[in-house]
């Protein structure tokens, strides 16, 4: 192997995945933080049907 620093760079990029989310999706997607203490906001039912969609697509546990 030749090119050490183009395969290691490959490599190291393997993992990425970028996900592109339209910005009303992203409005709707959770609770702002209020900045006073106790229990933290709730995920909005969107959020948990796209995420739990990603695990489906990816294969993860």
């Amino acid at each position: 192997m030749t090119n050490w620093p183009e395969y290691n760079e490959s490599l190291r990029q393997r993992g990425d995945v970028t996900v592109w989310v339209d910005e009303s999706v992203a409005h709707d997607w959770g609770v702002a933080r209020t900045g006073k203490r106790g229990r933290p906001g709730t995920y909005s039912e969107l959020a948990i049907t796209a995420c739990l969609e990603l695990r489906t697509v990816f294969h993860l546990p």
